[in-house]
Formats: structure tokens, sequence, C-alpha cells
């Protein structure tokens, strides 16, 4: 008989709406004339999902006394005896009654396989038990109910279900879950945003997991050598021309197949310093690595094809990205290229993939190399046709001799001076000025009589050589000073590029200081650059900015220093600069000293903002004194005054209604006043916690003293965790909370006060059913002197929020604002909890579980 198929719909998170998929799936089915019945489905008495049951086949439940309470389960045996080809079994995850056939549902499931019934099933991936560790940091639940991987890894076909946290947080507050009385709880605890993005990703990266050992097996089965690797760091060479940024798009590519790739591009410099790499093209590259997601990186090193093995081996790369050579195909003479060397000493641990681009095969463009203005492979050309060229000539002039052919002497200095003209034009004035000397030696010496002897008879030839030497130098000399003409054109352009791109930056404030820096030490090819000044001319040097190891503390220590005014140096270590290169480095330490004043200026910005709000406090506090403060006041010397009036004979009760009126004003002054002392301690820093461990349960109702009974509903479970915190900070914090919280609830909603544990986290939640407070002001009502909407004057300065998050996050916790479902506002105070004080009951409700 052969085994059924197993379709499981994965769920990122409760109410995602598995059982719904699947139902619709069984209706597909049935329409399609698939025997298809419901085995066991649970609806939670959600309407959408318990009328997708409506027209499908159910068997009977079986039910289980336990505990003196009836409980049902899927009757296994009832599936197997109705035998219908498609079995609907929900919750794969569920542990059965005591006494039911199987411990789990995945093993009545297993069964139901085993007698060729295909299932289709639903599973959330926090039931999967190897995630369980990862779940329970996450949401600070332990899940009771799990299913082994391997079981959900056998189905034939996976679905992810998945939603937006945002999405299923609306469904949870339109009540397509849970039952009203539940829906505050849940979404300020397990259904909390940042759990469910959690959740969500989890599932993405299971699935993706799955994906690839389908891959594999469906490799392995038609003998698919290659394989997909997931998870890689690939490492992209740059040369600094317009070829690198299709090789990082393509790396980009490469490492969007496996989930967790990293892209590190590296930049190999010769120590040289300026080399022919385009400084634009090589920012330009920079920021497009970055914003792809990866690292730039930049290596100084003369062997490029080692250096760059270096790096890659040095960051447990497993793959390198290069392009195709731009040399020319008679170049290839000279070495075998990068490309091919890191190829052949990559080994077996290294991956190298070479990239066709639109420059292979170009040409590199105008050489600037410092120590050639030909470049090296020129020279060395130029000396092979400057020495052996001259030589072989001879050869093959001395055997047409032999062979009874005379071409006269006119035309072997022809040959001879074109073989020089080559010389110099391939390699410059030195070959060419060797080709001249040995070429003029061997015509004396083979084809001017007397033959074979170091003299001339005819005084024609003579001046036929001089005049042949003549020429040969000054071609030499020609196209020497066209070659150098193109190395100072080629040098220039490169200055003028990093000049103009370093003015851009720096005028558009893009660049900071450290980033400059580290462009100096990129172009010139140092190990450290420092920005040292001094306040006078005797006074000790500081450091500015640097980077690179060891910089230089002094400018006589450095390799290079280039001054800027008279109390500020930039310092270059790593090798001594050439002078043709000080006058670009002049330009970098111009700059640098710009952009440090600017920073300077930056930061004296801040310092004035600071003082102009500041200011502004002041001036909100001169208001708040004439106006809220005055009020008690006011209310105080009244009743005061008329207590004292001896025109008026008071009652016992007026006057006992009068010096409620005075103390009632005077504990607003005083409340009005501790939070403007407090705001005051804020302001300047000086609130200092005294942080100990306690319980919850020993502030929260301390700070309610002050507020109705009826007015504030407490949920403080004993078994929450300790929390480490200033016990009358987070008392006055969480009392402004309240308060605030009450002024704006309205007398028939009590305001909520509750608490639970979240991982290594206690969170106090003070919900209120006022009008709320749309989004975008709920960062706004923390601020200082700000009361929101139609408060009613004389009901408080607006510092209460402002005083209770400052005191909070004094103590390393937060305090934020969320809309309370069906409306109004809560706020959310988050504590740390004490190490090693973990609630004793934080396992997730079975309703919630499923």
């Amino acid at each position: 008989m052969a085994r059924g198929k197993l379709r499981i719909y994965l769920g990122a998170a409760p109410g995602v709406g598995k059982t719904y998929a699947m139902l619709s799936e069984a209706h597909r089915r049935v329409e399609r004339g698939t025997d298809s019945v419901v085995g066991f489905v649970e609806h939670h008495d959600r309407p959408r999902t318990e009328v997708m049951l409506h027209g499908l086949e159910q068997t009977p439940r079986r039910e289980m006394a336990y505990r003196d309470t009836v409980f049902t389960e899927m009757d296994v045996d009832a599936v197997l005896r109705r035998r219908p080809a498609v079995a609907l079994v929900d919750e794969l995850a569920h542990t059965n009654v005591p006494g039911a056939r199987n411990g789990k549902r995945w093993q009545d499931v297993e069964e139901l396989l085993a007698a060729g019934i295909d299932v289709i099933s639903t599973v959330n991936i926090q039931h999967l038990e190897s995630l369980g560790d990862v779940v329970e940091s996450i949401t600070g639940v332990r899940q009771r109910e799990t299913v082994p991987d391997e079981v959900v890894r056998r189905a034939d076909q996976i679905e992810l279900v998945d939603m937006s946290p945002q999405a299923l947080r609306r469904r949870m507050a339109h009540g397509n879950i849970y039952q009203p009385d539940r829906i505050d709880a849940s979404l300020s605890n397990y259904f909390r945003l940042g759990n469910l993005t959690a959740l969500r990703e989890l599932a993405l990266l299971w699935v993706a997991d799955r994906v690839d050992e389908y891959l594999q097996q469906y490799r392995g089965e038609h003998n698919i050598r290659t394989t997909w690797q997931a998870r890689e760091r690939i490492v992209v060479g740059l040369t600094g021309g317009p070829e690198g940024r299709t090789l990082i798009r393509r790396a980009a590519r490469m490492a969007a197949k496996g989930s967790g790739s990293e892209i590190l591009a590296v930049y190999v410099a010769r120590s040289d310093g300026l080399t022919s790499a385009s400084p634009k093209e090589l920012a330009v590259q920079r920021t497009l690595v970055e914003d792809l997601g990866g690292t730039f990186h930049h290596v100084i090193g003369d062997d490029v094809p080692a250096a760059l093995l270096d790096f890659a081996r040095g960051v447990n790369a497993t793959q390198i990205v290069l392009g195709s050579s731009r040399r020319k195909t008679w170049q290839y003479v000279f070495g075998p290229g990068v490309g091919a060397t890191v190829a052949r000493e990559s080994g077996p641990d290294l991956d190298v993939h070479i990239v066709t681009h639109e420059e292979a095969a170009k040409g590199r463009g105008l050489p600037v190399a410092r120590g050639a203005r030909l470049g090296r492979s020129r020279i060395i050309a130029g000396w092979f046709a400057g020495v052996l060229g001259p030589v072989l000539l001879a050869l093959v002039l001395t055997r047409i001799q032999q062979g009874g052919t005379e071409l006269g002497l006119a035309n072997d200095m022809l040959l001879f001076l074109a073989l020089t003209v080559a010389a110099a034009l391939i390699g410059g004035l030195l070959p060419a000025l060797a080709s001249a000397a040995l070429g003029s030696l061997l015509l004396n010496y083979y084809f001017t009589r007397p033959l074979h002897l170091f003299t001339i008879a005819d005084p024609r030839n003579i001046v036929a050589i001089v005049i042949f030497v003549a020429v040969a130098i000054s071609v030499a000399s020609v196209v020497d000073l066209a070659a150098r003409r193109t190395h100072q054109a080629a040098r220039l352009r490169a200055e003028s590029e990093i000049l103009s791109f370093l003015a851009g930056s720096v005028l558009r404030g893009e660049t900071t200081l450290d980033a400059l820096l580290e462009r100096v030490r990129e172009t010139f090819g140092m190990e450290s650059v420092a920005l040292l000044e001094r306040t006078g001319d005797v006074e000790p040097w500081e450091c500015a900015g640097s980077v690179g190891p060891s910089p230089a503390a002094r400018p006589d220590d450095a390799d290079v220093d280039m001054p800027v005014g008279d109390h500020m140096a930039l310092a270059l270590s790593g090798r001594v600069l050439p002078a043709a290169d000080r006058r670009v480095l002049g330009a970098f330490a111009a700059q640098a000293a710009v952009v440090l004043d600017r920073q300077r200026l930056v930061d004296e910005a801040e310092e004035a903002r600071k003082l102009a709000e500041g200011n502004k406090i002041r001036t909100s506090l001169l208001a708040a004194v004439s106006h809220d403060l005055r009020t008690p006041l006011a209310g105080i010397k009244a009743a005061v005054s008329s207590l004292r009036s001896d025109d008026v004979e008071w009652s016992d009760e007026d006057r006992a209604e009068l010096l409620e009126g005075i103390e009632t004003g005077a504990d607003r002054l005083d409340h009005l006043v501790g939070n403007l002392l407090d705001m005051s301690r804020l302001q300047t820093g000086t609130v200092t916690p005294l942080i100990r461990t306690i319980d919850l349960d020993e502030v929260v109702p301390m700070a309610l003293v002050g507020v109705p009974d009826s007015a504030v509903g407490l949920d403080i479970p004993e078994t929450l965790p300790m929390v480490r915190v200033d016990k009358g900070l987070l008392e006055r914090a969480v009392a402004n909370i309240v308060e605030n919280a009450v002024k704006y609830s309205p007398d028939a909603s009590p305001v909520l006060v509750s608490a639970s544990a979240l991982g290594d986290r206690v969170e106090v939640r003070v919900v209120d059913r006022g009008r709320g407070v749309p989004d975008e002001a709920k960062d706004r009502i923390f601020e200082p002197f700000q009361r929101y909407g139609d408060a009613p004057r004389g009901a408080g300065v607006g510092l209460g929020l402002a005083v209770a998050r400052g005191f909070v996050e004094s103590m390393g916790g937060t305090l934020t604002a969320e809309d309370t479902p069906g409306g109004g506002l809560t706020m959310v105070l988050t504590l740390q909890g004490a190490p090693g004080s973990a609630p004793a009951g934080s396992e997730l409700p079975a309703q919630v579980t499923t």
C-alpha cells in the first residue's frame, strides 16, 4: 500500500489564516470530486472559519474524560474506517488527552499516512521543536506543545501562510481571532510588533532552508554536480576601473540567492601611492557596495594576487569575483594576469568567478605609474627591440649576403633606422639610444668596408652612420617627450579628479573628518594619517582625528607632515612622498581643516540649540508660574481670608469645606513644584538612580495612593520576576502616568494598570479609554510643558509624562505610547528584569498556542 502524502500549512503566528487556507483547499478538492473529510478542525469560535466548515463532511469526534472534564479528540479509528482520499487534521503539534491512542496528534497523522490516506494539516513556526529556545528568548513564552522538525520536513508539500504584523494586529483588534475580553492582553504580550516580526522572519528562513533541501534532492536525482551554496561570503576584487560596478552588482545577485550572504569589496593599491585608479570611480563603487548591504575595504600590496588571496582567507571568504582582464592580447606575454593567478592559487577552499564586462580586452588606458612613464611592459619590450632586434636583423642580412644578394649600405641603414625608431616608439629614449649605438657598430662591422673590422674606408659611409645615429637620437627624444607629456597629463587628470571629488564632497557636507583622513591614507598608500593641532607655539600637539594603526603624535615623528596654518599639521606615516605629491596633499590638508572647523561649528550649533531649548523651557516655566501656580494660591488665599474674617460666622461644615480647599490647593502646589524640581534635575543631569532589586507589587500600589480606588484597576501577578530599579523614581513615574490616564479617561471607564513578563523584561501597561492621541503626537506628549487637546487650565503644567519618561530612561527602561484597541491610549513602561528571577509561570495559554 502506497503511503499517503502530507501537506502542511505553516503559519508565522497564530491567527494568520492556516485553518482557513486548509479548509479552502478542501473545498477546492471536493469541487474536483476528491473524497475529502474533516478529521479534526478547531475553529476557536471564529465566525469566518466556522462558516468554511459548512459543506464538508466531518467524522465524529471521540469524547474522553480527564480530571472531571470531558475533552474531544480526533477519532483515528473512525477516519481509518471511513478511508477518505484526503483527511483534514488541524493543529499538528497538539498534545492529546492522557489515555488517547497516541500522545501527540502528529502520531495520529502518521497512522493515517501509513494507511494510504493523504493528510492536510497546520502548524505554527513556534511549535517546531528546534526553535523552542529561540521563540522563548524572543517572546518570553515557552511552548509546551511541539512537533519534531523531521515530521514537518518529511512533508511532501509545505506552504507558508504569512501576514504582516500590522495586519495581524488589526485582525486581532477587530475581534477576528480572540474574544474581546482577551484582545488587550494578547496585543500587549504575545502579539507585539517585535514578537510577530521575529516569528515571521523565523518562518521565512525555515521555509528557505526547506527549499534548499528540495533543490539538493532534485540535483542528486538528476546527477547535477554543482551545488547551490547559501550564506556565502563573497569578496569582489576591484581595480578602480569602470567594470567595478558590474562586478559588485553581479556579486549582489549571487549573495541574494542565499540568506545571510555577505559582500566584501576590496581594492588593492600598490605602495607607490597614486595609481591609475580613478578616485571618483572608487567613491562611486564604495557607495554602491554600501547601498547593497556590503562593506568596502582598502588593502595595500605590491603583489595584487597575493594580497587579494590573503584578504579573502583572512575574512573566511568562500567566493571571489573578478572581472575579465582589460589587457590587450599581446600583453599576456608578460604574465598570466591577476585573474588567472588568483584562480590558480586559490585552492579548493575558494571559488573564483571571472565575470565578463564591456571593458574586457580594451586596455587599461593611459598609464600613470610613478616609476615608468611608458609602463613596465613597454619599456621591457623596447629593450628587447633595441638590443635583440639589431642582432637578429644583422644575422638575417648576413644570411642574405651569403646567398649572393647585396641590398646595399643605404638599405641596410634604413632597416636598422626603422628598428631604432620602433625601439623608441615602444620603450622610449634609453632603448632607442642602445639600438642606435648597437646598430651603428653592427653596420660598421658587417656592412661597411672593410668588413669585419671597426674601421670605415669610405668617408661617405661615416656621414651616413652619423646621420643614422642623429636621426635615431632625435626620434627617441621626441617619443620620450611625448611619453613625458602623456604621463603629466594623466597624472594631472588623476589629481583633478581627486581634488574635484574632494571639494564637492566637503562642500556638500558628505565627508566626516575620519572619512577624509581615510581617503588620504588610501590615496597615498600610507599606514596611518593624523590631523594634529595645538593652541600655541610652545603648547603640546593634540590629535584632532586619526586613522590607521599607531598614528604620529607629533609632526616630527611622521614620515610626511603638511602644515595647515600655524598651529595645525597633517602627519602621515608609512613612507616618504615625492615632492610632486605634496600639492595634492596640501589640498587634502586644507580640506581637513575645513571639515574640522565645520564639525566644531555643528557642535556649537547643537549647544546653541540646547540653550535655546532651555530658554524655551524657562519661558514656559514663567507662563506656568503666572497661571497654574497662582490658581491654587488664589484658592488658598481666598479660603484663609474667609476663615480670618470677623464679619461672617462660619458653621462647622463651611469651616471644614474651606480647610479642605486649603489642603487640596496645597497638595496641588506640592505636586506642581515637585514636577518642576524633577524636570530641573533631569535638565541638569543630576538624577542618579539608586538601583536595587525589588518586586513591582511593592511599588505600584504605593504609586496609586492619591488616586480614588474606583478610578483604577490593578492586575499585578505575584509570579512576576523582580526588577532592578530605583524604588522612589519608579513610584514617581508610575504615579504621574496613572494621574495622566485618570485625567483623560471617562468616569465610567477605570484605568487598568497591568504587568507582564516578556523574556528578561517586565512591562507595566497603563490603559485608559479616553480619546487617544494621534500617531504624530505620541512623541510630543512626552516633551515638557505639553498638554494635548483641550486639557483644562490649572490641571497641570504639562510635566508629568516628561518627568516620568526621564526617570524611566535614567533607570535603563523605556516609556512609549500605544493605541488602546477600541479607543484610548496605553502607556507601556518597560523595565529590566533582575538576573536569575525568571517568572514561575510564563507558559502561553492553550488558546494562544493553537
